[in-house]
């Protein structure tokens, strides 16, 4: 049974994601709160397995009270508002602090129906299997008949990221100098419909430039590609970027462990790997086939993750050549990049 918190200052919405929560058999309410406070207090008494966490709470805002219960008693938070556009400020931050997803709040319609339900039981559904099951297929072997790039690919750059990823992303990409000579493909766990406004954020925060990677797209030296949130992206035979809908059962989309271990089956001169912040496993068995690979791949440290999940199960399985506070991270990847 997943246990499920609500954090929402409506009484209206309160009562509409009880109804949805308890549409489904295998779901129960833990508690609900009205504010931030009351949220953080509720939490560290009685942990849930999620948190379906308003932005805008009284007392304390759902930001703040995000932040709050990543560090004291840590939860899967997903953030539920009632515009994530206008919200994005706002959620972009959540996400930094360690939220994990966004989805707009149903609502009641004129015809009685609740609108956006199955999108909020589609995100409890997903994050339940990270929080009971963590990932262990096999990606699917994707097979491509792009042809193969005439020219030596640039040194590549890759980075996956998941709860505090953003802020995280923002270091690294804000201190990579404006004659980087590598290219940078990164993989973040967030929804389809946020992945452009973290990259627009993004790339305010980066000298390079940062933009969502496109079907077909080949990564370039001195730019950043983005993996967009409703697929899994892929690097295929011909090192162009792809999309695939496999594995389906992924607990994310895009999944890191699927684009890692595509990589894992290309050549490149130099190429290095960093997985950061976030909760479960995905990325770290990527991370050990791109070591197996011949990549240099790097383990964000405990004390400066938000949540110490993703990179810990890249240590465990001996993936990670070096583990590496956050503050480090930008100039190791310079260095191996430039270095003869």
């Amino acid at each position: 049974m997943l246990r499920i918190a609500i954090a929402n200052n409506s009484l209206t919405s309160l009562d509409i994601m009880r109804r949805v929560i308890l549409s489904n058999p295998g779901y129960a309410v833990a508690w609900m709160a009205r504010d931030g406070a009351e949220t953080v207090k509720k939490c560290a008494q009685d942990p849930p397995d999620l948190i379906l966490m308003d932005v805008a709470l009284p007392n304390l805002d759902g930001v703040a009270a995000t932040c709050t219960i990543m560090r004291e008693s840590p939860a899967a938070i997903l953030i539920v508002t009632s515009s994530v556009s206008s919200n994005s400020g706002k959620v972009l931050q959540a996400m930094g602090c360690g939220a994990l997803d966004v989805v707009q709040t149903p609502v009641l319609g004129p015809d009685g129906q609740i609108k956006g339900k199955s999108e909020l039981l589609a995100k409890i559904e997903r994050l339940s299997r990270l929080v009971h099951k963590p990932l262990t297929h096999a990606p699917a072997r994707i097979e491509n008949d792009a042809p193969p790039l005439l020219t030596e690919p640039p040194p590549l750059a890759v980075i996956g990221s998941s709860a505090g990823g953003p802020k995280a992303l923002a270091v690294i990409l804000g201190q990579l100098p404006r004659n980087f000579g590598g290219a940078v493909v990164v993989v973040q766990h967030v929804d389809a419909e946020f992945a452009t406004r973290l990259a627009e954020w993004l790339n305010s925060q980066s000298i390079l430039p940062v933009h969502l990677a496109d079907e077909g797209a080949v990564p370039t030296a001195g730019t950043v590609l983005l993996a967009r949130g409703d697929r899994h992206l892929i690097m295929t035979p011909g090192m162009r970027l792809a999309y695939t809908p496999e594995p389906r059962d992924s607990s994310f989309w895009p999944s890191i462990d699927v684009f890692f271990c595509s990589v894992a089956r290309h050549r490149y001169t130099k190429a290095i790997a960093v997985l950061l912040t976030g909760m479960g496993r995905d990325g770290a068995r990527g991370l050990l086939d791109l070591r197996r690979a011949g990549w240099h791949t790097i383990a964000q440290d405990e004390a400066s993750s938000v949540v110490y999940g993703m990179p810990k199960a890249a240590v465990e399985l001996g993936a990670a050549c070096e583990v590496l506070p956050l503050s480090q991270i930008a100039d190791a990847i310079v260095d191996f990049v430039t270095k003869k």
